[in-house]
């Protein structure tokens, strides 16, 4: 029998105590924190059924061993006679990894067993285990005889395959590290073997600091992903393991690298270790594979991945049987998630989802319509389920956001407040009718918020207060979690609600209902939000006609010039800088079009704009997908640096129709001015019957 130190003392405790220890009294009993005894629960769980035992708890929280007396006296009996480790195979497995990447690239077998404290035949398992493992990195593990073990591969490549190995096992016990350190707590030695405790916590204040604020904000998996690869990074650099392999050179004019040199910077500047361009360049490429934008911080003029997403969101539609052509919010998700998944995708840089499982189980209708519509949609491109089940999450919560709910207020919170907390929201108000509404919080953020504002406080982690009633569920909400919901309320509807009766309680919901005003006044906001919208694109939208020998800054600065004149723009050069700085980031040129979208936000815009410049010579100029394109008409498109979801839907409806079918890029491209004039209101049109007008 395999058992920890730690599992055997608690299992030691809970029979000769049966129901006083708790599991805040074993925390403080073991000097651990309470999700690490809640966790060394669950494997005792797994011990208990070998012997036909269960654990229970009493009504005092007290935990019990339930079951027969003779199966008790055998599980005692067994737990004399075995030796109990502190290290499982997974912990051993890692320590082999650092060993092989961090102590040469040749080792004998016999030497590993040793320092490894097991067997020859066990290290000779965990070296199978790990070779599998590390091809998916493109790194060999051989043996040789005489030779031993050796290992080769790129650095870029081992410090993927580190970090994932971090990621997909150790992401719970990472959290829960971070989290002792920032509270204070000394921790002897180094995080698992390998992080310098003061790398994590600097690390994590300045990625809050530089990268994880308001419009580059991290989904869980990815913000722990971003420190994990960056200590990584620290550490490989320290000890002379450099990476050798060039970067790509168009990743230095992205706000990704932006935000990773002033990262780097600082780091050099607390550590004294240098950071090399390459190292810059590797952890850029690892933001803009994890980066989750707010969703109503996303571009509007993501043309080609916005019309594949539009024709993605049609054909799930369509096998469902349900429309969510219309849901804006859905497709706003989706774009601001898939442009780092294919990203990560083409780097071979695949994502662990621990919750595909439960998602394909939970869900197998919607996972097999998303995954044969992507097949159809994206063809150059191969989906693995763990990417396909977090697209799975967005349509799951669009699925779900129509119920309409009354009464409780109450909170989510997740690690960072992102991620599957969204569909975690949704489930919880489709499952429990009488939840009036949910806010979703990181803990950092409820760290700072009162408890007593909430009538009910869920989370998807253990949360470092004992004072504290909430209810643990899984991101996912299974019918045990939803149960537990239900008791709570039951045994504290009257502190929710706050009434004694059934005809204080009919009050209150009048109470509730007569605030629905506000809905109404917020829904006048977003029709004028759109009339406004739809006035500033017609009144300003203008085709010129522009002299040949013009390259394509000089035609900018003429279309910038006209809107100043109209007192559209107050800052010329400011506009034109942010035009300029835009184009550096990527090509702007529509692929097998003559068309090209200059677009850009600014404070210095006062409204919203679309012009078109026909030329009578094309211009050269790099293609959303890298190659150059021969641009005969440069497409404008301007906002103010704030903008509603309603103006970002409005603009969107414009980039996304630009290339809607043979037709619409015909009219784009015409230098007509009526017939795109007349194309732009049939666009606005369909979305007002579709979206505001009701037959």
């Amino acid at each position: 029998m395999y058992i920890t130190s730690r599992e055997k003392s608690i299992i030691d405790l809970i029979v000769k105590t049966a129901g006083k220890h708790t599991v805040h009294s074993l925390s403080a009993y073991l000097n651990v924190s309470v999700r690490t005894v809640q966790r060394d629960l669950k494997s005792v769980e797994k011990i208990l059924k070998h012997f036909e035992l269960e654990l229970k708890r009493t009504s005092d929280d007290g935990l019990i061993i339930n079951g027969k007396n003779e199966h008790i006296y055998k599980l005692i009996q067994n737990l004399i006679d075995v030796n109990p480790t502190d290290e499982t195979p997974k912990e051993r497995k890692l320590q082999l990894l650092i060993k092989l990447f961090h102590e040469g690239e040749s080792f004998k077998i016999q030497v590993l067993s040793k320092q490894l404290g097991v067997s020859i035949t066990t290290i000779t398992a965990y070296l199978d285990d790990l070779t599998h493992w590390l091809n998916q990195f493109n790194i060999t593990l051989t043996r040789k005889k005489g030779v031993g073990v050796e290992i080769h591969g790129h650095e870029t490549n081992k410090r993927k395959a580190l970090a994932n190995y971090f990621i997909v096992h150790f992401h719970e016990e990472i959290i829960e590290s971070l989290y002792l350190l920032q509270m204070g707590n000394m921790v002897k030695g180094p995080v698992l073997g390998y992080f310098s405790p003061k790398y994590l916590v600097l690390v994590e204040e300045l990625i809050n600091k530089y990268i994880n604020h308001r419009q580059t904000r991290l989904a869980d998996h990815d913000y722990i992903g971003l420190i994990i690869h960056t200590c990584i990074t620290l550490q490989r650099t320290e000890n002379k393991f450099l990476i050798q392999e060039e970067g790509n050179d168009s990743n230095r004019f992205s706000t990704e690298f932006q935000l990773i040199q002033k990262l780097c910077e600082q780091l050099e500047k607390e550590l004294n270790i240098t950071l090399k361009e390459q190292d810059l360049q590797f952890l850029t490429v690892v933001l803009k594979g994890s980066k989750l934008h707010d969703a109503d911080k996303i571009d509007y003029d993501s043309i080609l991945l916005g019309k594949f997403i539009k024709h993605l969101i049609q054909d799930v539609s369509s096998q469902l049987n349900i429309d969510l052509t219309k849901d804006f919010s859905l497709f706003q998700g989706l774009l601001a998630h898939m442009e780092p998944s294919i990203f990560r995708l083409k780097q071979q840089m695949g994502l662990f989802n621990p919750l595909t499982g439960e998602i394909k189980h939970k869900y197998p209708v919607l996972f097999m319509a998303v995954k044969e519509s992507l097949e159809k949609i994206f063809k150059d491109i191969t989906f693995p389920d763990d990417e396909v089940a977090f697209i799975v999450l967005h349509f799951g919560s669009a699925l779900l956001m129509s119920e309409e709910k009354v009464n409780i207020h109450a909170v989510v919170v997740c690690p960072t407040g992102i991620g599957t907390s969204k569909m975690l929201a949704s489930r919880i108000k489709k499952e429990i009718s009488e939840i009036y509404s949910i806010e979703i919080k990181s803990i950092k953020d409820f760290e700072k918020a009162n408890p007593k504002d909430y009538d009910l406080i869920i989370s998807t982690v253990r949360l470092p207060y004992a004072d504290l009633d909430y209810i643990l569920v899984t991101p996912l909400l299974n019918d045990e979690d939803i149960d537990k919901i239900h008791s709570f309320l039951k045994q504290s509807i009257k502190k929710i609600t706050k009434v004694r009766d059934y005809e204080q309680q009919i009050h209150h919901k009048e109470i509730v209902t007569s605030s629905s005003t506000l809905s109404f006044k917020e829904l006048l906001q977003e029709i004028k939000d759109v009339q406004t919208s739809m006035e500033e694109i017609l009144n300003n939208f203008r085709v010129y006609r522009m002299n040949k020998g013009n390259d394509h800054f000089q035609i900018l600065e003429k279309m910038i010039e006209y809107t100043v004149q109209d007192n559209i723009i107050t800052d010329a050069q400011s506009v034109y800088r942010s035009l300029k700085a835009r184009e550096q980031k990527g090509g702007l040129g529509i692929p097998n079009t003559n068309m090209a979208l200059f677009h850009c936000r600014d404070e210095h815009i006062n409204q919203l704009i679309f012009q078109i410049s026909h030329l009578e010579e094309p211009c050269i100029v790099r293609g959303m997908d890298g190659k150059q394109i021969q641009m005969k008409n440069l497409l404008l498109m301007l906002a103010p640096s704030s903008l509603t979801v309603r103006e970002q839907e409005i603009l969107s409806l414009i980039s996304t129709s630009l290339i809607e079918n043979d037709i619409a890029m015909m009219i784009f491209s015409s230098s007509n001015e009526d017939l795109i004039r007349k194309k732009i209101e049939d666009v606005f049109l369909e979305y007002l019957q579709t979206n505001l007008i009701k037959e």
